[in-house]
């Protein structure tokens, strides 16, 4: 062990100088009465240092509450006997505080035990506590109330948002203080927020979140991480960097080199595949191209944290959305060399064999652990039915709906109801719906609203009397990246009664009622026998059924019968649904179940096609019916102004695929924001996107909410999820594509945005298809184009 100088209260501060900033190092001691650490490591003018040797960093990322508790050292051991020395683990607010000052460390949750199961299977960690994570997690790990502050900044010095920051970083430092590494732990580095860059560029925040840590008890390392093109967004010199990429490694660390001119190099997130969401292709990640990275990182002595080893499930609430509303499916696959249910797939035994080129001496590989035992379940009909309807809570009275966080409420369901008078037919139309909304009329289904395409408008037909409008609104995953975290659920006012030819009124007096789908609601809900409510098949409603199982093991609910809602299996939460896709199974772990009965309960918001519970032995990850999908199939055909006039700016992008900024010479106002690529630099006919951003007249970042793809010309959609809303999802590991499967449309080619409104734009990004030299989009020339006018209503 090596032996650690005691430092005076005065020295409490201190850090090593490297390079260009200054990084503490964990064992430096705080006070003189404590013990020695057990382990000393410190960021080195070369390499990371663990008791003065150097160490390569060995990382996956692996999320505890995506996996059973009971399950975490069999996930565990998988990690160390693919041949990594360290996992990367998220906390997730959210889980750990739901409700200010209420801290949850038990189950899923119990973050402390799980740093210990990792110590105990010879693993590292490092810890990513925030405050905010991304992660497709709900509101990217924000606990829902800071939304009741109307106009709250997140991810900035609001004094609100740091108070309530401060206060859940000293609960977690006193959790996970005592577990690093200087104390005998396994904590290696502590990361401070988490692509910051991405967001804003506020340096003296990270400051603030960087003492917060400090103060609540770190003392290891901590450190900053950013993809290539914002490392220098929100900079500090006494936050290590490290770079996140998907690919191009060589790229990525020559962009940190910038920052960092010596000390080690680590990649932060590095993905091996990617994530899924309802209604777009289940993803694959390209295991060539993969491999050939992991070994250059490898090969030249680069650190790294593969993101995902090892997805797993995002059980109940938590799943989040991309911006500016791609909701995410609750299997969290990822296409990561463990999968979902913790299998070993051909990426792990590729990785397995490159990582064991590259031990170190005397460090050997242990065997993987033997696949879980796997079940099958026959059919066995649900028997017992709950309507929604007829299981109301006692109403809220309000003139005007509000959103769900203004009636204290976190997730699930929210029923609208109001009266309407006798009239002609008419639509109703809301400011906005968050996220999907089932209208009805006197109890019969007339309509849905549907954010993705930002439909908030339902016609309604002649009513000969008076009648009841019910609005039942579910809140999916609250979005979980860019400004739009800022996500409130429900009706968001005012809703509008509009006859043809009649100024639209306002509606007033509303009955709230409040569905949180919480396991006081569950345990409150009365059936009744299925046969007696026949017609409730095609109404929103919960269904029950007992199934008996000999000997409990994992499986994959089969809900391709069923429509879209939640699923509960002897009362833990499995997750969303959805028959569009491409999730068509849902993982219920083996420890979840018992020998004998179990309760499984399905809410069906739309209406089963049969209602009878089923499990496979493997899952269906891949599988999308778009002719399900109420509310969007292919896109809405739209008619082109035959002149867009002037371009608002036209230019030429420098090759490689770095970001770019374009600031136009004027600030200019539109709806609707054009794109064009006139052509590539490879002078292929092929256009890609990794991401473009718009920047107000001041080069602020615009909020993307509420934005819409208006047309695109061309967008793979079968050989790969080349769609245009990517270009749009503050991610630039995906990326829109032109066809190039069965056509090969040329340029120009044409993305148009629709911005929901006329909004000031003075400028955007661009973020070219990310890889290395070769990869085909890239655009050379371009024109972009302003204006109220270039589509016709």
């Amino acid at each position: 062990m090596k032996r650690h100088v005691l430092l005076s209260l005065s020295q409490k501060l201190a850090v090593l100088a490297l390079g260009l900033g200054l990084f503490p190092v964990a064992g430096q001691r705080m006070q003189a009465a404590e013990k020695p650490a057990a382990h000393h490591f410190e960021i080195g003018a070369k390499d990371f240092l663990l008791d003065g040797k150097p160490i390569q960093i060995r990382c996956g990322e692996l999320h505890a509450p995506r996996v059973p508790q009971e399950y975490w050292h069999h996930r565990l051991r998988m990690l160390k006997a693919m041949g990594l020395n360290t996992v990367c683990a998220y906390l997730f607010w959210n889980m750990h505080e739901p409700r200010p000052g209420e801290f949850v460390w038990t189950g899923e949750a119990d973050a402390a035990a799980f740093c210990r199961a990792a110590q105990e299977e010879g693993l590292w960690v490092i810890l990513r506590p925030g405050p905010y994570a991304c992660a497709e997690w709900e509101m990217g790990g924000f606990p829902w109330w800071l939304l009741k502050y109307d106009d709250i900044q997140l991810r900035s010095r609001d004094p609100r948002y740091m108070g309530a920051v401060k206060r859940y970083l000293k609960e977690v430092g006193r959790v996970l203080g005592p577990l690093q590494v200087s104390r005998g732990g396994p904590i290696l580095m502590v990361q401070v927020e988490n692509e910051y860059g991405f967001y804003a560029k506020d340096a003296e925040y990270m400051g603030e979140l960087r003492q917060a840590l400090l103060d609540s008890g770190f003392e290891v390392p901590l450190f900053a991480c950013n993809p290539k093109e914002h490392l220098k967004d929100g900079y500090r010199s006494d936050l290590f960097p490290v770079v996140n990429f998907g690919t191009d490694p060589e790229g990525g660390f020559k962009a940190l080199r910038e920052i960092l001119p010596q000390g080690p190099l680590m990649c932060g997130e590095f993905y091996p595949g990617w994530f899924d969401t309802w209604g777009a292709p289940h993803h694959l990640g390209n295991s060539e191209r993969y491999l050939k990275d992991l070994g250059y990182m490898l090969e030249v002595g680069a650190s790294f944290s593969i993101y995902m080893v090892h997805g797993g499930t995002t059980f109940g609430f938590f799943t989040g959305a991309d911006r500016p509303f791609k909701p995410d499916t609750s299997s969290y696959d990822y296409d990561a060399p463990i999968s979902e249910a913790g299998w070993l797939t051909p990426k792990f035994e590729q990785s397995r064999a490159l990582l064991s080129k590259y031990l170190q001496p005397g460090e050997t590989l242990p065997e993987p652990p033997a696949r879980n035992p796997v079940i099958h379940i026959a059919p066995v009909a649900a028997t017992e039915v709950a309507p929604v309807f007829a299981n109301l809570s006692a109403p809220l009275s309000d003139e005007t709906p509000r959103t769900m966080e203004a009636y204290d409420q976190a997730y699930g369901c929210i029923l609208y109801r109001t009266q309407l008078p006798a009239g002609p037919a008419a639509a109703i139309e809301a400011a906005a719906i968050h996220d999907v909304g089932q209208v009805f009329l006197d109890g019969k289904r007339v309509g849905f609203t549907d954010r993705r395409s930002r439909n908030f408008r339902v016609e309604l037909p002649e009513r000969s009397k008076p009648a009841t409008l019910d609005i039942l609104v579910e809140a999916m995953g609250r979005v979980n990246f860019g400004i739009e975290v800022h996500d409130r659920k429900g009706i968001h006012a005012p809703v509008t009664l509009a006859v043809e030819g009649q100024k639209p009124s306002e509606l007033h007096g509303w009955q709230v009622y409040r569905l949180p789908l919480d396991a006081g609601m569950l345990g409150g809900l009365k059936y009744e026998k299925a046969a007696a409510h026949a017609e409730t098949t095609s109404g929103p409603a919960f269904w029950r059924a007992t199934v008996k199982v000999e000997r409990p093991g994992d499986c994959f609910l089969d809900m391709r019968p069923w429509g879209k809602g939640f699923v509960w299996v002897n009362g833990h939460n499995l997750g969303r649904y959805w028959n569009i896709g491409p999730q068509q199974t849902m993982y219920v772990p083996g420890p979840w179940l018992k020998a004998g009965e179990n309760e499984v309960v399905v809410l069906d918001l739309l209406g089963p096609e049969k209602p009878e519970v089923a499990a496979l032995e493997k899952p269906i990850l891949d599988q999308l019916r778009p002719k399900l999908d109420f509310a969007r199939g292919k896109r809405r055909e739209v008619k082109l102004n035959p002149d867009f006039g002037a371009p608002a700016q036209a230019g030429s992008f420098a090759a490689g695929g770095n970001l770019q900024e374009v600031k136009f010479t004027k600030p200019v106002k539109g709806r609707y924001f054009c794109f064009e690529a006139v052509n590539a630099q490879d002078g292929k006919p092929f256009a890609a996107v990794a991401e473009i951003s718009l920047l107000d007249a001041a080069g602020h970042p615009l909020s993307a909410e509420g934005w819409t793809i208006a047309y695109v010309d061309s967008e793979e959609r079968e050989s790969e999820d080349g769609t245009a809303e990517n270009a749009i999802d503050g991610q630039t590991a995906n990326f829109w594509h032109t066809q190039w499967g069965e056509a090969q449309p040329g340029y120009p080619h044409r993305l148009i945005l629709d911005l929901g409104q006329s909004r000031v734009v003075g400028g955007f990004t661009y973020v070219p298809r990310q890889g290395a030299a070769g990869v085909t989009g890239r655009i050379k020339d371009y024109r972009v184009f302003v204006a109220d006018d270039l589509i016709r209503q």
